[in-house]
Order: structure tokens, then C-alpha cells, then sequence
């Protein structure tokens, strides 16, 4: 008789809640990439070209991140509104379905950028310190974004 195994792996909500509060919020998301604490670089255009977003955590959905708590708000990522009076291609733009390149300055984990919400289909693979000049399965069919080791 064969005796199946189950683990769960909880992670606590307040934490993602706080993981999504600095996708949206810290000042890390649009610093110039090589100087963010966030590793993980997306851009409008092919070759890391255009306007960018930084991103520190795991994203589910580029286009319905929820921060917990009391806020029932639904925010939207964007690309950095860059060039005051000649704004970069991109700029202000939504992120979900729009990324064409992305850079990994990670030195441990890979980034995983997803076609579907919810880490779902195709995907592109960064390793560590590895970057995509255009994405081969979701250049502007990106949803969702993953660590992973």
C-alpha cells in the first residue's frame, strides 16, 4: 500500500503584503538599475532599451498587485516615468504585457518572467547576472514574475 506524502509551504500575508507595498512604493523601483537594491530590471524596449522597472519580490499579477491590510486598492505597475520634457519610449506605461527585455543582477537566484498571471505558461529564464536582450516567449506578453533557485 502506497502512502502519499503532502508538505505545505505557508509564507505569512503580512509578509507578501509587505513584499507588494515595496513593489509599488520604494524608492528602489525606478533608481538607475545598476544602483537599485532590487534585482530584477524589466524594459519597454529590446536590448534593455527604453524606460525600465525595478522589482525586489515575486509579483502574481503586473496588473492587480494588492498590499493587505486595510487597503482594498488594486495598484497597476508601470514603467518609470523617465525624461521630463522628452519622456523615454515607455514611460508611464503599463508594465503587463508590455516588458520586450529584462536584466537578472541577482548572483543567486533565477527570475522567471511569466506569459499568464499567476507564474502560469510560457516563460523566460534568467539565470544569475544574466540578462535577455528580447524575450523569446513573452516579449510583450508578460504578466507575472518569480524567484526562484
Amino acid at each position: 500500500m502506497a502512502t502519499a506524502l503532502s508538505i505545505s509551504i505557508a509564507v505569512a500575508p503580512n509578509a507578501l503584503a509587505d513584499n507588494n507595498t515595496d513593489n509599488i512604493f520604494s524608492m528602489e523601483i525606478c533608481k538607475d538599475p545598476f544602483a537599485s537594491k532590487f534585482k530584477l530590471h524589466l524594459y519597454y524596449n529590446s536590448g534593455q532599451g527604453g524606460a525600465y522597472r525595478n522589482i525586489g519580490y515575486s509579483v502574481y499579477d503586473f496588473s492587480a498587485v494588492k498590499i493587505g491590510g486595510s487597503d482594498p486598492t488594486v495598484h497597476v505597475m508601470k514603467f518609470c516615468q523617465l525624461g521630463v520634457s522628452n519622456p523615454w519610449p515607455g514611460s508611464g506605461q503599463r508594465l503587463k504585457n508590455n516588458a520586450a527585455s529584462g536584466e537578472n543582477e541577482h548572483y543567486k537566484y533565477m527570475a522567471r518572467v511569466y506569459f499568464n498571471s499567476g507564474y502560469k505558461g510560457a516563460q523566460d529564464v534568467m539565470g544569475p547576472q544574466q540578462h535577455i536582450d528580447q524575450f523569446r516567449h513573452v516579449k510583450n506578453e508578460n504578466a507575472s514574475f518569480r524567484w526562484t533557485s
